[in-house]
Parts: structure tokens; C-alpha cells; sequence
């Protein structure tokens, strides 16, 4: 029973075949210490035994649906329309939630009614759970988001309100649908970091971030183009655009080069030095990997994969 203290916090989770997982996501939520949770379950028509596994837990899921959908924003989209609590969180079928996350998220934002959401840090896990890196963040300013510092998405929290005032997840987006939407919210209210871990995000062959890793860059590219049209942003980027080129130029790397594509990786920390090439000495172990790559030798790769450039 929830007390009057507790808002009700919505949680989606969109979901397409991905059943090795999806059990594991679920019951993530479901073990919550923190009792007003809305769970809404958004499946594409999976046809792997994803919807065997939604009905198993539908005692603790408020609503699901299994049918076809446009991707990934347009599940979420779904699922921001049946929401109706104060906080709303997605969470994809391949990621976990760590225990008390939800009630730290709502700690959080009730001691900073300034937010319009929250975020916090983020475990990188591999197919069988194993924690191979935690991703540390630091309080982002809308320039930072700008220049590509990346929000681990499964910890963002967001109040109801903001994210109405900011608008739904743009369905056009594939790769960095979160980031264009974190940065439409950033606008309107600040973004609070908490230095906890409250998810953690899974790394396998079929993952976007892994499969598609090259498709990140592209659309980062996109985003300015986009950002560039909004008033407050496109100010911010003609004032910075060193920075922001560079921070774009960076990511597109980071992606290149877990893609596979050594070559391409390093042509964008070519552009890099031309912009800010103090930036580049943190990120020498991966030019490094990308050199080495070029020269057979990516076997080296797992002297690089615990650490997040």
C-alpha cells in the first residue's frame, strides 16, 4: 500500500524479442522497495516467448500490449500515454534496474523541486549480468549535453510535467532519441545528478550500442543540425562551437570505433585535434586500440573495455 508520501511513479518498458532478457528487467522493477509503481509493458509482437513472459508477471504489470510498432520511441510514446504518475521512467528490456533505485530517484527529486529530471550513475554489463565498467557522470549543463556528454538513459527519472511541457520522444530519432529529448527538457528546467548507481545497461551482439554503433555518429550530427534551429541552443553553439563540434566529433569515435571501424574512429579524432586537441590526451588508450586495430592487433581490445572513455 502506498503511503501519502509516495508519488506514483510510472516505469515503461519497451520491448522486441528480447525474452533472454526481459524476465530479468521485469523483475528488476517489480523488486522495488518503493510501493506506488505504475509498470506498463510495451512489446513490438514479439514472436520469441517475450508475451509468455509479460503474462507470467502480469499480476505486477498495470498494462501491456503485444503488437507492432513504428521502433523504439514509438513504443515508449505508447506507454508515456497510459502513464499517470507525477515521475515517469523508461526502462529497456535488456537493462536493470539496481535495488532502491526507484525511491532514491524520488528522494531526489523531491529535495530538488527545481529538477525537471534526475540521473544518476550507471553499471555496463555483459549478456550473463557480469559488471565489466561503471560509468560515472557529473552535473550536465545543456552545453554539455551539446557537446555529447552522454546520460545513461535507464537512470533518468523525469517529473510528468516537464516531459509534457517538452514533448514526447521524436519517433524520427533511432540511436539518440533519449539525448534530443533530454536536451528539449533541459530547456525548460535543470537536469540533478545523484552520484549513485541506480541501473545498469547491457552490452550483447544485438544491442543498438553494439550491432548499430555506427549509426550513433550519424545521428549526433543530425542533432545539431536540429539544435542549431532552436533559439536558446543555437546561441549556445555559436558561442562554443569548438566545443560542441569537438564533443560530436568525439562521440561519432567513441561509436566508430566500437563498431569496428578503426579507420573511420580515427579520421574523427583527426578532426578533434583540429578543434580542441587538448581534449584528445583522456582518450589516448582508445586512439591507441584504433592504431592497433589498424595493424591486426584489436586482440587487444580487452586491455580497454573496463574503463568508459
Amino acid at each position: 500500500m502506498a503511503s501519502a508520501g509516495q508519488p506514483l511513479v510510472s516505469i515503461i518498458t519497451p520491448s522486441y524479442n528480447q525474452a533472454s532478457f526481459l524476465e530479468e528487467t521485469i523483475l528488476s522493477v517489480t523488486a522495488q522497495d518503493y510501493a506506488n509503481i505504475e509498470y506498463l509493458v510495451v512489446d513490438g509482437g514479439s514472436t520469441d516467448g517475450s508475451v509468455d513472459i509479460i503474462k507470467k508477471h502480469t499480476a505486477h504489470i498495470k498494462w501491456w500490449v503485444s503488437e507492432p510498432d513504428q521502433g523504439q520511441a514509438d513504443a515508449i510514446n505508447k506507454g508515456m500515454a497510459r502513464a499517470k504518475g507525477d515521475i515517469v521512467a523508461w526502462l529497456n528490456s535488456d537493462d536493470v534496474y539496481r535495488p532502491g533505485a526507484v525511491a532514491n530517484a524520488v528522494a531526489a527529486l523531491q529535495q530538488h523541486p527545481e529538477a525537471g529530471m534526475v540521473y544518476a550513475d550507471l553499471d555496463s554489463i555483459d549478456r550473463t549480468g557480469r559488471v565489466f565498467n561503471t560509468i560515472h557522470y557529473r552535473q550536465f549543463s545543456l552545453l554539455d549535453l551539446l557537446s555529447f556528454e552522454i546520460i545513461g538513459q535507464p537512470t533518468v527519472f523525469m517529473r510528468r510535467d516537464a516531459l509534457q511541457r517538452a514533448g514526447v520522444l521524436d519517433t524520427e530519432y533511432r540511436y539518440l532519441l533519449d539525448h534530443q529529448l533530454w536536451l528539449r527538457m533541459l530547456q525548460l528546467a535543470p537536469a540533478v545528478y545523484v552520484p549513485q548507481v541506480w541501473a545498469a545497461a547491457r552490452h550483447h551482439a544485438s544491442a543498438k550500442n553494439v550491432g548499430e554503433a555506427a549509426g550513433f555518429g550519424r545521428e549526433a550530427m543530425r542533432i545539431l543540425a536540429w539544435a542549431g534551429t532552436q533559439p536558446a541552443m543555437r546561441e549556445l553553439i555559436a558561442a562554443h562551437h569548438r566545443q560542441v563540434l569537438a564533443g560530436a566529433h568525439l562521440f561519432d569515435a567513441r561509436y566508430l570505433l566500437d563498431g569496428g571501424q578503426a579507420a573511420a574512429a580515427l579520421r574523427s579524432y583527426g578532426r578533434v585535434a583540429g578543434l580542441q586537441p587538448q581534449r584528445l590526451l583522456r582518450h589516448l588508450p582508445r586512439i591507441l586500440f584504433a592504431l592497433l586495430s589498424l595493424l591486426g592487433l584489436g586482440g587487444l581490445r580487452r586491455l580497454f573495455q573496463r574503463r568508459e572513455y
